[in-house]
């Protein structure tokens, strides 16, 4: 490298300008053609419809799932209009809170900016955070939160007494406000508060001026008040409004929807499958805008089974040394993806993998900043590989201009892709 270019580079050594850059790269990827398709793509055939229906504040609909996720997207609607830019901006505000968080997190990990930074670019690139942000969907948001919310748990382990307390208190809330978008977070509760002890357990100096009990406590009631929050705009609907009586039964209508038998798709999954991509979905295939379009959801493969690789190394290397970072890289994805094995959900779609597909970064940046004297030059070649892979795929993640309708099999490497 010249020293021209090392003065050039030489800002972003440093956590702050390089955080900002990756936010303004990850922004500007996902805002990019977002209009594209000028259509309702996938589920947005649900949550647009809801989100109307909260502006107009009408009466409930949608109730299978919390009112947060509708309610950003309603945000976005009255901000930008009823419109392709209107139902789908805050949810690119979404993935580049994620890219944010994952950099946050990985840097409290090794406090290295150069791993952080790699995470960061690997959750760019991972596909699954390009396609959720440019669609008006819940889980953009959940994963959003869920992935603040640990960032802001990590920041809390330390500083003194009254900076732990409000850290602490600001990760229980994000989650809360996670869980009041989707249900699906509600596992990472129980994991903050095991994480607490444990972590806890290891070294006492963490959270200072925290005890599990006072941890849980802030835990349960900050999550609990914003969740309960959330259901804010029910309270003035015209039509069956919301009650305080009302609010805890609305919670068993909701689980009863959540755990209905549905009739078989043509894209569910068995959880399984999700880590080795077994059947991802395409959100949208069709002639729009003048030209054949498709988004495809499935996850860089470079990243997505390489990141397997680095789970388990993670894990291995944690029962040998049981180096934290290690232990907690490999626990994220773990816990996140071992969930879905007992969550009674009759249908299973690739797209619940979100969030574990998020963690393979950190368990990537967090393996590669360990063991990089042994990788050589090796971790910079997977990142190429990463960024390549993101740049061939990307006409079809994005809605781009394709060539026809049998366009897809350039991408559709594998039956179950089709």
């Amino acid at each position: 490298m010249t020293m021209a270019m090392r003065r050039l580079l030489a800002p972003f050594s440093r956590p702050a300008p390089a955080l900002f850059a990756l936010l303004a790269i990850a922004q500007a990827i996902f805002s990019w053609r977002l209009t594209t398709p000028h259509t309702l793509v996938f589920d947005e055939v649900h949550y647009v419809p809801a989100a109307r229906t909260l502006l107009a504040l009408s009466g409930p609909v949608n109730i299978e799932h919390p009112l947060l996720g509708k309610t950003l997207i309603a945000v976005g609607m009255l901000v930008f209009g009823d419109n392709p830019l209107g139902w789908r901006a805050l949810s690119t505000l979404a993935g580049t809170a994620i890219v944010g968080g994952v950099f946050a997190i990985v840097w409290l990990m090794t406090k290295r900016t150069r791993a952080a930074t790699v995470a960061g670019l690997l959750t760019i690139v991972n596909f699954v955070v390009l396609v959720q942000a440019r669609i008006a969907m819940l889980d953009g948001f959940m994963a959003a939160f869920v992935v603040l919310a640990v960032a802001a748990m990590g920041w809390a382990m330390r500083g003194d007494v009254g900076q732990s307390r409000w850290r602490w208190t600001l990760g229980a809330v994000l989650l809360g406000l996670a869980v009041g978008t989707k249900w699906a977070a509600v596992p990472y509760l129980g994991y903050a508060a095991i994480g607490f002890v444990l972590l806890k357990r290891g070294d006492p100096s963490r959270w200072p001026g925290l005890r599990w009990w006072s941890a849980w406590g802030l835990l349960g009631l900050a999550a609990g008040l914003a969740y309960a929050a959330t259901f804010a705009p029910a309270f003035f609907y015209a039509s069956e409004p919301m009650t305080l009586a009302r609010l805890i039964p609305f919670q068993l209508d909701m689980y009863a929807r959540q755990t209905q038998i549905l009739p078989p798709h043509a894209y569910q999954s068995a959880w399984w499958s999700w880590p080795v991509i077994g059947r991802p979905i395409w959100y949208f295939y069709e002639v729009a805008d003048g030209a054949q379009r498709g988004v495809f959801l499935l996850g860089n493969p470079v990243v997505m089974w390489g990141g397997l690789v680095a789970v388990a190394a993670c894990a291995l290397g944690w029962l040998r040394t049981r180096e934290v970072r290690l232990g907690v890289a490999a626990a994220l994805w773990i816990g996140g993806f071992a969930i879905w094995a007992i969550i009674p959900k009759s249908l299973g779609f690739y797209y619940y993998y979100f969030l574990p597909a998020i963690w393979l970064s950190v368990a990537l940046a967090v393996a590669i900043d360990r063991w990089r004297g042994w990788l050589r030059d090796w971790d910079e070649v997977y990142l190429v590989a990463a960024i390549s892979l993101f740049v061939y795929f990307y006409p079809i993640l994005t809605a781009g201009a394709l060539g026809g309708p049998r366009a897809f099999l350039r991408w559709a490497w594998f039956v179950n892709w089709r």
